[in-house]
């Protein structure tokens, strides 16, 4: 129940509805868990992808696959009762992240819409609802451990006690310093933009059309767009401020909000309905576009600034420091750092692939020529040089050299122990009803069948 379980869940709906078409699945509820229902469809969608996948299953896939979900669904319902919520940011950051590596991956916008027989938008809406689910996972676990440590000692105890073919391979991992350019959108489009957004105003004002139509047609969110722009009851803390201070002024419904410029773009807003500290409203975004002319003069800026660095005139720190526009690593010389341990070393999967990419084939201490990437944070393309600061080769790991990655391990097993005695102890509380044809299984958590 990681990040990679929620990219392959959303991987299975997409992929499952390519082989199936919606129309030709002929449904039925094998689980209930709690008041949700676990459909047949759903299981059959994700033993294909897993087949697509390479996975192989140690039990019978339609055992594994329901018992997944169902043990997802435990961890949905307690974040609703736990009233976890996850930002409309956090969800398009994390839509646009998987949307990029899907075209990454598959090669183009047209082969991924092809591969999986959907529209863009209609792809980055089956992924928006599982991000949302997915995050508000990870958000539930973490607080369910966030307060397990370890000490030194458990952990040379842990390692003392491994048996020599049970010493954790530590794969390669590498620290990469990054410098960025934001190409600049020359002004006549950010004028273009709003243009657009005051004529869509004037025509709502009117009564020539309606804000949900005009979102469905251009928005450029597509995730809410195909909802007339709805954004579900959301709190102040979990919008973009600028957005909120806006939006949580709205007091009419049928007045437009002025144009509103956050981290994604340009926005205008209709208030739906307030309830408490949370809102529901409608917006429309657009988004200022760069054109092809700015990013090829940053790349060639870059890559100036590449050159002098070779040449001895600064150097890579310094540069970092004083020309990158990316605030998260400027004040750290440009050093990538890595939010999954909260250090500088990242697994070669952990980057993002566009810099992974790269980074594959360089030396350390080797600057690249300059590229672009889509950073998930802010979704605009950006251009980029990096630096491979180290590289340190696959090996057994050793207490003294990777104290850090033993650490890890020690937590994630204290932590997978917690989430599994939890699961065990929320079956007991939580109503389950499986179909007959569906029970003859070995579960991994035997309690959802009770006596």
């Amino acid at each position: 129940m990681n990040f990679k379980f929620v990219v392959l869940f959303a991987l299975t709906l997409l992929a499952g509805s390519a082989v199936y078409g919606q129309d030709n699945v002929i449904d039925e509820v094998v689980w209930v868990v709690g008041d949700e229902a676990i459909l047949k469809s759903e299981v059959e969608e994700a033993r294909m992808s897993a087949l697509y996948e390479g996975r192989k299953f140690d039990r019978d896939p339609y055992c594994v696959i329901p018992e997944e979900i169902a043990v997802q669904k435990l961890f949905l319902h307690q974040a609703a009762l736990d009233s976890i919520e996850v930002s409309e940011a956090e969800v398009i950051q994390r839509v646009d992240y998987m949307t990029n590596m899907y075209i990454t991956n598959i090669g183009s916008r047209e082969k991924m819409e092809e591969y999986f027989n959907k529209t863009s938008s209609q792809i980055r809406e089956t992924l928006r609802e599982n991000a949302r689910e997915g995050l508000k996972v990870q958000k539930m676990q973490q607080q369910l451990v966030g307060e397990i440590k370890v000490t030194p000692a458990e952990v040379r105890r842990y390692f003392k006690d491994l048996p020599q073919d049970s010493i954790p391979y530590i794969p390669t991992q590498v620290e990469v310093q990054i410098i960025t350019q934001q190409p600049r959108v020359p002004l006549e489009e950010i004028e273009s933009v709003k243009k657009r957004l005051r004529d869509f105003t004037d025509r709502i004002t009117k009564g020539e059309t309606s804000f949900s139509t005009l979102a469905r047609m251009y928005s450029e969110d597509r995730g809410t767009a195909i909802n007339g722009g709805e954004m579900p009851f959301t709190g102040r803390g979990y919008l973009d401020p600028a957005f909120a201070n806006v939006a949580f002024n709205l007091q009419d419904p049928n007045k437009v909000s002025k144009i509103v410029e956050s981290e994604f773009g340009f926005h205008i807003i209709q208030l739906m309905e307030k309830r408490g500290d949370r809102i529901k409203v409608r917006h429309i975004l657009l988004k200022p576009h760069v054109p092809e002319e700015a990013l090829i003069s940053g790349m060639a800026r870059l890559d100036s600034i590449a050159d002098d660095i070779r040449n001895g005139k600064f150097t890579f720190e310094e540069a970092a420091s004083v020309l990158s526009q990316d605030k998260d690593t400027r004040n750290n010389h440009g050093l990538l750092p890595n939010p999954n341990t909260n250090t500088s070393k990242f697994e070669m999967q952990e980057l993002p692939p566009e810099i992974a990419k790269v980074v594959d084939k360089m030396k350390v201490g080797e600057i690249s020529e300059a590229f672009t990437m889509i950073p998930q944070k802010t979704g605009k393309e950006e251009c980029v040089i990096v630096k491979l600061k180290s590289r340190t080769n696959g090996h057994k790991a050793t207490v003294a050299d990777d104290y850090q990655n033993l650490k890890e391990i020690v937590l994630e097993k204290r932590r997978a122990e917690m989430l599994d005695k939890w699961i065990r102890e929320k079956q007991k509380r939580t109503y389950v009803r499986i179909n007959e044809n569906w029970r003859n299984c070995t579960f991994k958590y035997p309690g959802w069948i009770k006596d």
